[in-house]
């Protein structure tokens, strides 16, 4: 009877104490849980650490994907890891390894001969071995953008099986580097150091780990975009200080000329350009030029046309020759590129305008008559093409100079087609029609107050649409 009441007791004691056991043990797994998730937390913040150094130290990229594959290893306990890459043929490749990690397809007999150099030599056939996206492993995370655990790699029949056993894959993870919508690649690691499986535990950290590399990545071509923009806001700044050093400072000095000119690029180097300057015989020779395309090629292009224009121009009295000369010295340089050009000699002496015109636009001519004193203006034309548009013999052929009458009250307007060409808000052109009648407006005005004038009609016309192509305008008048 005894026996049975202390039976009892201690069976009334172990009901009692079962809940305190259950809440301990429960309170245990927590802590460990609760220590697991530190130490997984740890290992993601020292991974961060390291990307954030290797972004600091402005690694290349190929030195960042290998300072990737090291950490992983060193924050997953991994024996070897693998960064693959795809390429443009929707092929993956090995772009960084660090430890055997072994080749996703079985080694050629004449290649296991050579393992003697092992790891050396495995990271050269694993950078030169290509496989397609879809293929293995690696291409089960590439189609389906998920990771993957493989904690038996014998029992997976997607793994390789090495005949070398240091190459045997027991345990494996490969996780997806994505950013939002890029995809960088996957990160895979092989084989624990402590001989067991990878755990569920493991793939969270490898998924973690991935989710930083991937955002690495995106920062690293962020901040090359970013020097790259630097540097090229730089060049083209330098560009455009060069090519303002290009155009004339201050119209030269004729007596019997008033003369302004106005330059508006619409980026920060342009492919326009104007000259002004004096030849013997009190003459002027004004130049007004576009060249195809934009930004620093057509700049460089523009000052190479300067340049050989200023040495040509002098030898001839004829604009067409000199077009044609400079038409044949450019030659190769314009590289499918093309520069259309109107250069005119204006001799105050003989009150006259020679042009030649290489495809630019027509001359506005304002003229009075002189018995009526009536303003009129007339666009005027003459034969030529393009500066590298078709061969020397076919240029020459064409081009021809025009002679027209310049004397005192009469005006020149030269242009490019960033005036003409310039839009509204209902995407209609200001047009040469608009330009006449704002010159005929102006006809009274001097050479500065006219083109004061027709910039602001075109602003006016323009409204709120922003200059979307580089605009010149030079304005000769006879005084």
């Amino acid at each position: 009877m005894f026996l049975v009441l202390l039976s009892g007791v201690m069976l009334g004691v172990f009901l009692m104490l079962l809940p305190v056991y259950r809440a301990r043990r429960e309170a245990l797994r927590l802590e460990e849980e609760k220590q697991q998730v530190m130490q997984e937390r740890q290992l993601v913040v020292d991974f961060m650490h390291h990307m954030v150094e290797a972004l600091g130290e402005g690694l290349t990229r190929e030195a960042l994907l290998q300072r990737m594959v090291h950490a992983a290893i060193l924050c997953s306990g991994a024996l070897s890891a693998c960064l693959f890459e795809r390429t443009a043929d929707r092929e993956m490749r090995s772009v960084a390894v660090e430890g055997l990690f072994p080749p996703h397809r079985p080694l050629p007999s004449a290649v296991r001969e050579k393992l003697a150099t092992r790891a050396r030599f495995i990271e050269q056939v694993l950078k030169s071995e290509t496989f397609p996206d879809h293929e293995g492993i690696v291409g089960a995370v590439v189609q389906t953008g998920r990771g993957q655990l493989i904690a038996d790699a014998a029992a997976d029949a997607r793994v390789v099986i090495h005949e070398d056993p240091a190459l045997r894959i027991r345990s494996l993870i490969a996780v997806p580097l994505q950013f939002r919508d890029k995809f960088f690649g996957v990160l895979a690691v092989a084989n624990s150091a402590d001989g067991e499986p990878f755990t569920a535990a493991d793939f969270s950290l490898m998924q973690s780990l991935a989710e930083q590399a991937a955002l690495a990545l995106h920062n690293a071509e962020f901040l090359h975009f970013q020097l790259e923009k630097r540097q090229m806001d730089l060049d083209l700044s330098l560009a455009s200080g060069i090519q303002q050093m290009l155009l004339p400072k201050a119209a030269p000095q004729i007596a019997g000329l008033d003369i302004d000119a106005r330059y508006a690029p619409a980026q920060k180097v342009s492919g326009d350009f104007y000259d002004l300057f004096a030849l013997p015989g009190n003459r002027l020779g004004v130049a007004v030029a576009d060249v195809s395309g934009k930004g620093i090629p057509a700049s460089l292009l523009m000052a190479m046309c300067r340049t050989d224009l200023r040495q040509i121009a002098p030898r001839h009295d004829s604009p067409a020759q000199t077009l044609a000369e400079l038409n044949r010295t450019l030659g190769g340089d314009l590289r499918g590129m093309f520069i259309t050009i109107l250069y005119a000699v204006i001799d105050p002496g003989r009150g006259e305008v020679t042009l030649a015109r290489a495809g630019h636009e027509l001359p506005l001519f304002l003229r009075r008559d002189p018995v009526t004193g009536v303003p009129s203006v007339a666009y005027v034309g003459s034969e030529g093409m393009p500066l590298g548009l078709v061969p020397d013999e076919i240029f020459s052929a064409v081009i021809a100079d025009q002679t027209e009458p310049f004397q005192p009250g009469d005006g020149l307007v030269l242009y490019t087609d960033g005036l003409t060409e310039a839009p509204n808000d209902e995407e209609k052109e200001f047009s040469n029609a608009r330009l006449a009648d704002a010159v005929r407006a102006l006809q009274a005005r001097g050479a500065r107050e006219l083109n004061d004038g027709i910039l602001e009609t075109v602003r006016r016309f323009a409204g709120s649409v922003a200059l979307r192509d580089d605009l010149t305008l030079v304005t000769i008048k006879r005084v």
